[in-house]
């Protein structure tokens, strides 16, 4: 399992002379319906050990341990984090490069108060009111990074699990959206709902 660190976090602010960085980074590019998520997450005073140990690019972490990773981030008073995201109707006004990136902007606005820069997955990150850097790989390599990825993730499951009470036949519970084997029976047997992106895929 990956374990990422502080030392992009360290080097950026070195490079702006800065003293606050955020870890910047979105869940929900593909799946077949669903809003996308961001999160935004600062360390003001740097990682405690215990919190450090439990961090990990939220892809590798079981949903159990992505859980108690989140409430612990959620709980701690060494943390500081803001969540955006961006409807499925600005999904299809946007584009979901656009959608992501606004959901982006969003989750940093969020935060209590502005970062000097922020550290941003993937290789272009969006227009802020700070220096941001893309860091491609990110959620696998910087604490801030994969904390927001672990935050993200969380709150669009819970999303789409809140969707899956209202939307029952498409198993949105199981499989958050993506496109899976049953997510496009479904599809074929009962066609899509409102909270589908219409523009994706087998669903144009």
């Amino acid at each position: 399992m990956s374990r990422p660190d502080d030392s992009l976090e360290i080097a950026a602010l070195a490079a702006t002379g800065g003293r606050r960085v955020a870890g910047v980074d979105e869940v929900g590019r593909g799946p077949l319906a669903g809003p996308v998520v961001a999160a935004a997450v600062v360390f003001p005073n740097g990682v405690p050990a215990a919190l450090a140990a439990l961090i990990a690019d939220s892809k590798t972490l079981s949903p159990a341990r992505r859980e108690k990773a989140a409430a612990a981030l959620r709980a701690s008073p060494a943390v500081e984090f803001g969540i955006g995201a961006a409807s499925v109707a600005e999904i299809a006004r946007y584009n979901i490069l656009g959608a992501s990136l606004l959901a982006m902007r969003r989750a940093v606005r969020h935060l209590p108060s502005l970062p000097d820069v922020a550290l941003v997955d993937g290789n272009r990150a969006p227009d802020l009111p700070c220096p941001a850097r893309p860091v491609v790989g990110g959620d696998a390599r910087s604490l801030s990074i994969a904390a927001a990825s672990i935050l993200a993730k969380v709150l669009r499951d819970r999303l789409m699990t809140r969707l899956a009470a209202r939307y029952p036949g498409y198993g949105f519970e199981r499989h958050a959206g993506y496109p899976t084997a049953g997510h496009r029976a479904a599809l074929a047997l009962i066609g899509p709902c409102r909270h589908h992106r219409r523009g994706f895929g087998p669903l144009r």
